[in-house]
């Protein structure tokens, strides 16, 4: 006879709770997030900064992005249970209140604050502060239930933690960390409306107007090369304003031209091409080139 141990129903509950606020974080964008943030923290020092200020600054970043998702969470929440691929979120299903869920938001900005300006300096913490601000006041509240530009707009917030993780190592700003800057800026056009592209009806019903819903198939998909290219350029920039090395330069090259490539048989229609073929390479491709910056400056400085 084979025992089952049953898990209290209030045990079930809390764990069910506290799964449905680390949800609230979005943590898949976090991880994005500070994929770019720890080799812009390479370059800035020329070297690997020390542990204490790496875990603090990636810390810090992800408290500081989990409150602006969360907070995102509460503005979008009418919304988020009419679209399919978002109605199972924490507030979209019920599992957190609205009010929780921002008090929750903003804890997690006052302790990412305060964590960053205790580890690193107040530059970093403003900076990350300020880009929770811009992605939830900008992006979520102004542009993105009003314009097809909300994520070109709106998307810097997302770059902002790159000026987060050099400010964090040298207590300033400079050119190699705008361009960095603009590198991620670049991407999320191309990278998010390929998302929007295979969820076009989700945001049609939602009254979202994503650039697919306002635009044809392939003015989107003209858009999204065009965004490619520029963003191609501009990860090659960085190789004569950083003083990148060979493994870098090569990866920016590649992994530039094979995005370019991906968006181009997007708007030719060629076979096998799709939406999230583009969306995934996305992902793939701005790993690989941040790992090319950390890699390149650990090669060339030590």
């Amino acid at each position: 006879m084979t025992l089952t141990r049953h898990v209290p129903s209030d045990a079930s509950s809390t764990i069910e709770k506290l799964r449905a606020y680390i949800a609230l974080t979005k943590p898949r964008i976090i991880e994005l997030l500070l994929v770019t943030t720890l080799p812009a923290m390479f370059l800035a020092k020329e070297g690997i900064p020390s542990v204490g200020l790496i875990i603090g600054t990636l810390a810090g970043g992800t408290l500081a992005s989990g409150g602006a998702n969360a907070a995102n969470m509460v503005v979008d929440r009418d919304i988020d249970k009419i679209m399919e691929r978002t109605k199972g979120r924490p507030l979209a299903s019920g599992l957190v209140s609205p009010a929780g869920a921002a008090i929750f938001s903003l804890v997690l900005e006052v302790v990412a604050f305060a964590c960053l300006w205790a580890v690193a300096n107040l530059l970093a913490a403003a900076l990350a502060l300020a880009g929770a601000l811009f992605y939830l006041v900008v992006y979520t509240i102004w542009l993105k239930r009003k314009s097809p530009q909300n994520i070109v707009i709106g998307g810097a917030a997302g770059a902002v933690p790159v000026l987060v993780g050099w400010a964090a190592v040298t207590g300033g700003l400079s050119w190699p960390a705008l361009v960095m800057f603009g590198i991620v800026f670049l991407w999320t056009p191309p990278h998010f409306w390929a998302l929007a592209l295979r969820y076009r009806d989700d945001y049609e019903a939602a009254n979202v107007p994503m650039l697919p819903v306002v635009s044809s198939y392939e003015s989107t998909a003209r858009q999204m090369l065009i965004y490619a290219l520029a963003l191609w350029a501009c990860s090659l920039a960085l190789v004569p304003v950083a003083r990148m090395g060979i493994v870098y330069t090569l990866l920016a090259a590649a992994g530039g031209a094979a995005f370019a490539w991906q968006s181009w048989k997007l708007y030719r229609k060629s076979p096998g091409a799709s939406p999230m073929r583009v969306f995934h390479w996305s992902i793939t491709y701005l790993t690989i080139l941040f790992a090319g910056i950390a890699v390149d400056v650990v090669i060339r400085y030590h």
